[in-house]
């Protein structure tokens, strides 16, 4: 329907028919200037429409704008600064005045499609004659992409070519459906796959994403969408707003940001739509997110202000590169309403600069009334500051792309500036290739595309306070793939304004030693970590199997490569061989320093009553003891298995049975009716048959086991499967066991001969020492079979050397430490009277 409006301009215009009409009343520009060739732009000057009640009884008022946007009148004046430039240029159109006409398009595509059309018409009414040309040779605009859709869509069938700054939908470079459009902006087919490389380049592979609903949000986080998934990431949610939606529909997407758990949040947003969302987000306090941002906002200032920094003071997100324009700041600040006192756009501009009013002020109104002659200089806004000209120098190269292609046609052809038709503006605009005034190259592909190449920018606060854009990395689509994005060595702040990167995984990582482990229901990126099992590795990070080691081989602990099986035996080398060891010295040590104290003393009354002989075989014995537990200690053979348990059913059956002869000394001796009888000097040969015939017995079971199934090395795998346990196998468990019996009668019968002799006279009650020894050394050898039967691999020796070490040194302490107590430190009760005092007093 509305380009049968612009169909009326084809009406029959010969002479003597009725002229042709324009339907309706013409849309004026905000701003204009005559020109031999005019150049046609709209820009987003407002940022609000206010739509009059329909009626549908009267013809409907115009819309109206409000809610000046300073960066986009900024981009309209850098228009007409080039457009100056240009005119006063002697080598590019000389003798040509180019003129203008700029359209506010209201941020709205009904405002836009109007514009087009006032584009096409211009303003007159009627016409006597319809040339079929348009009212402009090329249209400048619009800032967003659905606006100039709707602009390049109305003036196609006319060949105007349209020349966006701003407009970066990926279906714009769309040859057969937009072939007249051009832009000095990369499109977003490679800003979208520049984020999807950006999250996965930092880790982030769960991110939710909120985008316009509109052609710019829904293509771009199309693109997005794809480009993440090549990359591993994984999208939790993806809602789309508008500008003038309802609020209670801004406040649910909001919700759904707070429930998220994502960390990251992509928002590719026009401005308007960040504006909203921002709202929403503060009023709701939202905060710990790390914002990836479009190129649309990312260095819009007046979005980075000290209100929404709680909430966005660390944005991410590329852009286009920044550039200087010499001279724009000076033509800028020059801008003044009393050049032009009609234009309500200047006026209403330096209103809203300088908070005043040009209309006299009622009486209760506390706004400044506006003179004209304020200085826009020293104001710092979005409209003055050019530190970021990024797309600025956009509008600034398409005015100049323009010009090139006028400049070519007119030189290359020699057609009359009056003749020119925008078909073939359109034809030498996509050849032209220039560099601009500032030193920037100029030029597009068959899409009319220019090459995409990005900065990384960083929202940073900076010592003033204010948020500085500060560029941490750059995309350039014209390298390899792999070297397109690369970082330079600024630090970046994040969310929070903190130096820690932010974490936004659906699941942690799993790491070399486990596999993922899929939920149902959920994306790829939400798995379960479950560790391989015994035997199976995995040696790469995510892996989705674990591998099964060879027989001969075991996983490490940690699951990431096959090992050989360990064998384990208890060792001198570690800590507890050690400690047994020592354990183990000392003892014998300590048996050694007891001999020599009985053999220095050895004339002694306490030595002699005491019978040195079986004192010193005694001590001999337990030398013995201490030493055949050094032969558990070490790498099993079979001649240590074979040594370790005949040795130490011997030595301990010689111990015992020294203490069973000592035992039996004593009760025969005190039950002789005078102590003084030749009753000790008559047993010395009892007492060494005894001793040689219990010993003997225990040589000859030994003898018998090691015959018939000797200890032999064993690998026992059947224990641990992740390691072999050398050990001694005890051949016949009937062996071992009677072995330990024999010690066992042997001690028990000594415990019960020492026992009854418990109340013998205080002086000379050895009997009383060896019930103690027999009652400890009993029950470290009863403890020792449970534990010995449950102690797993060379825990089994150890219990076995600790039981031999414990029972030891329970002899050796509780026989001979008492009597090397008086021998060393009492050596008055040394004395055959103190010994013999307590019986001789009886007798009497």
């Amino acid at each position: 329907m509305l380009l049968c409006t612009v169909m009326v301009l084809y009406a029959l215009g010969a002479k003597g028919q009725t002229p042709c009409q324009i339907l309706g009343i013409p849309e004026y520009p905000q701003l204009s200037k005559k020109g031999d060739i005019v150049i046609g732009a709209a820009f987003s000057i407002h940022r609000k429409l206010s739509l009059p009640a329909l009626s549908f009884r009267n013809k409907p008022p115009p819309p109206s704008c409000s809610s000046l946007n300073l960066r986009e009148f900024r981009f309209a004046q850098t228009m007409t600064f080039a457009i100056e430039e240009i005119n006063n240029s002697s080598s590019l159109l000389p003798n040509v005045t180019i003129g203008y006409e700029i359209y506010d398009s209201c941020s709205t595509t009904l405002v836009s499609m109007r514009a087009a059309m006032s584009l096409v018409n211009g303003q007159e009414q009627t016409a006597q004659q319809c040339p079929g040309r348009a009212a402009v040779h090329a249209i400048i605009g619009e800032s967003e992409s659905s606006s100039t859709i709707a602009i390049a869509r109305i003036t196609g069938p006319f060949h105007i070519p349209v020349i966006s700054h701003f407009a970066t939908c990926a279906c714009l470079s769309n040859r057969k459906e937009f072939p007249n459009f051009f832009r000095t902006i990369p499109s977003d087919y490679y800003q979208s796959r520049a984020l999807a490389q950006l999250v996965k380049h930092f880790g982030w592979t769960w991110v939710g994403a909120v985008r316009s609903d509109n052609d710019y949000g829904n293509n771009g986080m199309s693109v997005f969408v794809d480009a993440a998934q090549d990359e591993g990431v994984c999208i939790e949610y993806s809602e789309a707003i508008l500008r003038n939606n309802p609020r209670q529909r801004i406040s649910r997407v909001v919700e759904v940001i707070k429930r998220s758990t994502s960390k990251v949040l992509l928002a590719f947003l026009a401005q308007g739509e960040m504006e909203v969302l921002l709202e929403e987000i503060i009023l709701q306090n939202v905060t710990d997110l790390q914002w990836v941002a479009s190129e649309s906002w990312i260095t819009a200032r007046y979005l980075a202000t000290p209100r929404t920094s709680a909430v966005i003071s660390s944005a991410i997100g590329f852009t286009i590169s920044k550039s200087k324009i010499p001279g724009l700041k000076d033509f800028l600040v020059k801008v003044n309403p009393s050049e032009n006192p009609t234009n309500a756009l200047l006026r209403e501009f330096w209103e809203t600069a300088f908070q005043c009013q040009f209309s006299p002020p009622n009486g209760t109104s506390s706004i400044k009334p506006c003179t004209a002659s304020e200085k826009l200089g020293e104001l710092s806004n979005q409209y003055t500051d050019v530190s970021e000209l990024r797309i600025s120098n956009n509008v600034y190269k398409a005015t100049y792309a323009v010009a090139h292609a006028l400049h070519n046609l007119l030189s290359q052809t020699c057609m009359r500036k009056e003749d020119i038709e925008a078909s073939q503006v359109r034809h030498y605009l996509q050849r032209v290739n220039f560099t601009t005034p500032n030193g920037e190259n100029v030029n597009f592909n068959p899409n009319g595309d220019p090459m995409a190449r990005y900065e990384l920018v960083n929202w940073q606060k900076g010592d003033d306070g204010e948020t500085k854009f500060v560029t941490v990395g750059y995309y350039d689509a014209s390298m390899p793939v792999g070297k397109q994005f690369v970082m330079n060595n600024a630090s970046i702040v994040w969310a929070g304004e903190s130096s820690v990167k932010p974490k936004s995984v659906c699941s942690e990582s799993c790491q070399a030693g486990a596999r993922q482990a899929m939920i149902r229901g959920k994306p790829i990126c939400c798995f379960s970590c479950i560790p391989c099992a015994s035997g199976e590795i995995s040696n790469t990070t995510d892996s989705t199997k674990c591998l099964k080691c060879p027989l001969e081989y075991w996983s490490n602990e940690d699951h990431t490569e096959c090992i050989h099986k360990k064998v384990e035996f208890l060792s001198f080398e570690e800590t507890m061989g050690k400690l047994l060891t020592a354990i183990s010295v000392m003892g014998i040590g300590l048996t050694a320093a007891i001999a020599l104290i009985f053999f220095r003393f050895v004339d002694t009354p306490l030595v002699r009553a005491n019978n040195s002989e079986l004192s010193f075989l005694l001590l001999f014995s337990l030398t013995l003891c201490f030493l055949c537990s050094l032969t558990f200690i070490g790498r099993p053979s079979h001649w240590s298995c074979m040594l370790r348990h005949t040795a130490f059913g011997i030595t301990f059956a010689l111990c015992i049975s020294c203490v069973l002869a000592k035992t039996i000394v004593v009760v025969n001796a005190f039950k002789a009716s005078v102590p003084g009888s030749n009753v000790l000097r008559c047993s010395a040969p009892l007492q060494r048959l005894s001793v040689f015939g219990c010993t003997l017995l225990q040589v000859l079971i030994c003898t018998l086991w090691i015959a018939l199934a000797p200890p032999v090395p064993n690998k026992n795998t059947a224990y641990f499967t992740e390691k072999i346990i050398l050990e001694c196998d005890v051949g016949s468990a009937v062996g071992f066991w009677a072995v330990l019996g024999y010690i066992g009668l042997l001690s028990a019968l000594c415990f019960v001969l020492a026992f009854l002799a418990r109340k013998l006279p205080d002086n000379f009650n050895e009997a009383k020492f060896i019930t103690f020894s027999m009652l400890i050394f009993t029950a470290v050898w009863i403890t020792f079979i449970p534990a010995y039967v449950s102690s797993p691999g060379k825990f089994t020796v150890a219990v076995e050397i600790f039981a031999i070490l414990a029972s030891s040194y329970s002899l050796l302490f509780c026989i001979f430490a008492p009597k090397c107590y008086i021998i060393l430190f009492k050596p008055e009760k040394n004395t055959r009277r103190h010994i013999m005092g307590k019986t001789h007093a009886k007798s009497q």
